[in-house]
């Protein structure tokens, strides 16, 4: 059955929103995201504070589609009001590692007596921390710091041991303020 679909999300205090050529942008206190976002049969406009996703005639389909693109939107309006950050720990049971930050990567050395350091490049727009035994991966676009933490996480992958015997690692506890069980 087809029907009118709408979505409205109300922008927050301090947050801009401009939609132009299929590229949605918002802008806050922590930074700027932007997204693209273009499917034929779904409009989207932008009212004084409100952000108006909307097709009319719509199947179930598109009713998917317009709650997908309400929650990026969602997302993207608290990343740039507080950043998404990711919270990571670092566990060596068997050598001690040492994780730095040189520019825009992160530097694991002596992991599980290797001599060549393990390294990673960050996805721009993302800030990397290290705080005693935690990495603080943060940044207003939720995709982007989810991906660099991923590749930390991957970084550390061991092959060829026995997992319950080699724990070592950087492993993400926490999810954008959420804790991963």
């Amino acid at each position: 059955m087809k029907d009118d679909i709408l979505k409205e999300i109300v922008l927050e205090k301090g947050v801009t929103a401009e939609f132009s050529g299929g590229i949605l942008r918002i802008k806050g206190p922590k930074g700027e995201v932007h997204r693209k976002l273009v499917v034929p049969k779904i409009n989207l406009k932008i009212d004084s504070n409100r952000v108006i996703v909307s097709s009319i005639k719509g199947t179930k389909r598109e009713k998917r589609i317009i709650s997908s693109f309400a929650s990026h939107i969602k997302n993207m309006i608290s990343g740039v009001i507080e950043n998404h950050v990711y919270k990571l720990k670092i566990c060596s049971g068997h050598f001690p590692m040492n994780v730095s930050v040189s520019g825009d990567e992160l530097i694991i050395k002596n992991f599980l007596g290797e001599a060549v350091p393990r390294k990673v490049k960050f996805i721009s727009g993302v800030t990397v921390k290290i705080e005693g035994t935690e990495i603080l991966v943060s940044s207003p676009n939720k995709e982007a710091a989810g991906q660099t933490a991923a590749k930390v996480e991957q970084l550390c992958r061991i092959t060829n041991r026995d997992r319950r015997v080699f724990q070592d690692g950087c492993y993400i506890v926490t999810k954008s303020g959420k804790a991963v069980i």
